[in-house]
């Protein structure tokens, strides 16, 4: 028997029309197919429907904020932008930070994190607020859980260093029963407080440290010296540690008072 022989080689020009036609086929199918999907996924079955809403938010739930945020959104699940999904909840006034993901086939998942409220800042009457981070931020006040937060002040690229500066001074008038309503960095430089029992307090300048020990050394003393008086340090009237070598105080009912009350023995 003779061995079968190869089939004849087709013609070079007819293999380059088979593979032609082949990737014209495959292209062919694969434009059918994303056709097939963009109109799949552009179908009502994948509008955004609803959300769930996780992390610590306590302003908003689920329909305020489909209300809100979810009717301005542009997209399906598949076609839906997140970046611009997620500055939408974050231009929400209480909405520190979003993260949003998509829930198949038609949902998405939110995790806020609120503002922490912890302070006001500036002037009386501005309406704007601090978080614990130090960031300054505007919402509704009336809607505080809590209306005895301190007051503080400063040009706003200092909002973190104040809010350090309160955060460092508070623990230490605590001992004395007495809190911080109202701490201010002035354009000069200088820190001024007022506390809870009325007394203004002239900090003087200097970072955290400096101004800290300038306070330690006034509360080592204050009960001594207003006892003097018949006073305690609630009836302060104010108090002034800009001094070098010790402080001045003014009581409330005494009319003068030694310059150098305070000073270091």
């Amino acid at each position: 028997m003779s061995a079968k022989s190869d089939p004849p080689a087709l013609p070079i020009d007819v293999r380059v029309m088979n593979a032609l036609a082949a990737l014209l086929l495959g292209v062919a199918g694969l434009s059918l197919a994303g056709a097939a999907l963009a109109w799949g996924a552009r179908q009502p079955l994948f509008d955004i429907r609803g959300l769930h809403i996780v992390g610590d938010a306590t302003h908003y739930n689920a329909l305020t904020l489909r209300a809100n945020v979810l009717t301005r959104l542009q997209g399906t699940f598949f076609t839906l932008d997140l970046a611009l999904a997620k500055r939408a909840f974050e231009a929400l006034p209480w909405v520190r930070q979003a993260v949003v993901q998509r829930e198949f086939p038609n949902r998405l998942r939110v995790a806020l994190q609120e503002h922490q409220t912890v302070a006001f800042w500036g002037d009386e009457g501005d309406g704007r607020l601090l978080n614990s981070y130090g960031e300054v931020f505007d919402a509704n006040v009336g809607e505080l859980d809590r209306e005895d937060l301190p007051r503080l002040a400063g040009s706003l690229g200092q909002s973190v260093q104040v809010l350090a500066m309160y955060q460092a001074l508070q623990p230490r008038f605590d001992r004395m029963q007495l809190g911080i309503d109202q701490l201010e960095l002035t354009p000069r430089g200088s820190w001024r407080a007022e506390l809870d029992s009325g007394t203004t307090l002239e900090l003087g300048t200097g970072g955290s440290a400096e101004v800290v020990a300038r306070v330690d050394n006034f509360l080592k003393t204050a009960t001594q010296v207003t006892a003097r008086y018949q006073r305690t340090p609630e009836q302060l009237a104010s108090v002034d540690l800009r001094h070098t070598d010790g402080y001045a105080v003014r009581l409330q009912g005494v009319a003068t008072l030694d310059s150098d009350l305070g000073k270091k023995q």
